[in-house]
């Protein structure tokens, strides 16, 4: 795929089934929606208890992934549902109504990559549950392969809700005691989906407890012992964390592992513990001397980008807000889609900013919806909103 371009418009996995019982690394075929197994289908019914708890979730009915075997971009991490309420500007207790939709940091950026017509994988672990078949599906509808995903029938798929209330604050409440991303093992990773990427993208939440960690940093070094250029985007959810301590040293924990960072200037306060996130000096303690770029979101107000050898800001595109939920996410779809195939964006600033243009686009555009996935942009839609700017 071709670096977008942004003056032009251009052109615009897995199984249906929880498979059955199965040794660890056991292949599995696609089954009809009508042959799936329910014993553990339905919210109230127990969980199977079976000495194996997990297979390989694929989207082809040969048992082979639904797009390239080497994509460009391998996210790692959670797969979830996010519940929106159906209104704005409420509390999640005031919320009399909630919209279920396909979340989790890391994929939302896989899918919005392959929306952006990218080529990308994910790699993570749902529950051999109703939601997991569900999120299952999405994937290989949205073309991300999905070679990487698995189920597992001791624990349910996470659950998350969020909402956006009156006074601007978000509001979070997470059902995961432990859900199935938490559960994810090292000996279970596709370390040659990984080694093969050009990009490995991931965030923080999957350092909180084991066995995920052991997984998440074998999995990175992994990629960074393949030459992989490593992406970041910490995605600080405090209430996950036991102490703000703990997050602030989980998330600098693998900081200086990555070529590419992304926070929002919140994330910069957190990290910095109150310093303010406009001041180029407070960016610049954030850099460490590997990182080719470190972007600072702001919401509305666009980006900011610093390297080694330049620094600048790029404005945001103005929309009528309905949900933020997945907007950070969007963005970095927009600048791994570009950066994925085209790496010497790093060290040409005329054209990093215009793909942060871009990347500010599909920010803004999936504000415009309710949920993350379901809200993610394809190409079509960022160049034309992009084309009406310049008009």
């Amino acid at each position: 795929v071709p670096p977008v371009p942004i003056t032009a418009s251009s052109p615009r996995m897995a199984l249906h089934a929880a498979p059955p019982p199965c040794a660890a690394g056991r292949l599995f075929r696609s089954l009809p929606a009508a042959a799936r197994p329910r014993s553990a289908a339905s919210p109230l019914a127990p969980l199977r208890k079976t000495s194996a708890v997990c297979a390989k979730a694929f989207s082809n009915s040969d048992g082979s992934p639904g797009t390239s075997s080497s994509p460009h971009v391998v996210c790692f991490g959670e797969l979830l549902i996010d519940f929106v309420p159906t209104v704005n500007g409420v509390s999640l207790a005031e919320a009399a109504a909630f919209k279920k939709a396909p979340g989790g940091a890391p994929a939302n950026v896989a899918v919005g990559i392959a929306r952006l017509g990218g080529s990308s994988a994910f790699i993570g672990k749902v529950g051999d549950d109703e939601f997991g078949y569900m999120l299952a599906d999405i994937l290989k509808e949205n073309n991300v392969n999905n070679q990487g995903l698995l189920f597992d029938a001791h624990a349910r798929t996470a659950l998350a809700f969020v909402t956006l209330r009156s006074d601007g604050e978000r509001e979070f409440m997470f059902y995961r005691n432990p859900s199935a991303d938490m559960l994810l093992e090292e000996k279970e990773l596709d370390l040659d989906l990984i080694k093969k990427a050009r990009i490995f993208h991931h965030g923080s939440i999957s350092l909180i407890t084991e066995p995920c960690k052991t997984a998440h940093i074998a999995a990175a070094k992994a990629a960074k012992d393949a030459g992989v250029l490593i992406s970041y985007d910490p995605n600080l959810r405090l209430p996950l964390w036991s102490s703000a301590d703990d997050a602030r040293d989980g998330i600098l924990s693998i900081w200086e592992t990555a070529d590419v960072i992304k926070i929002s200037e919140d994330e910069v306060s957190f990290l910095t513990k109150g310093e303010d996130p406009y001041d180029d000096s407070v960016i610049k303690k954030l850099m460490h001397p590997n990182l080719k770029l470190l972007l600072v979101t702001e919401g509305p107000e666009g980006c900011r980008y610093y390297s080694k050898e330049f620094n600048g800001r790029v404005g945001g595109h103005n929309v009528n807000a309905v949900d933020t939920t997945g907007a950070g996410d969007a963005f970095v779809a927009g600048i791994l889609s570009q950066l994925a195939v085209d790496f010497s964006l790093l060290q040409d600033e005329g054209r990093l900013r215009e793909a942060l243009k871009f990347a500010n686009v599909c920010g803004a555009l999936t504000v415009t919806e309710r949920g993350a996935i379901p809200a993610l942009p394809t190409r079509e839609q960022v160049v034309d909103a992009l084309t009406k700017v310049v008009a």
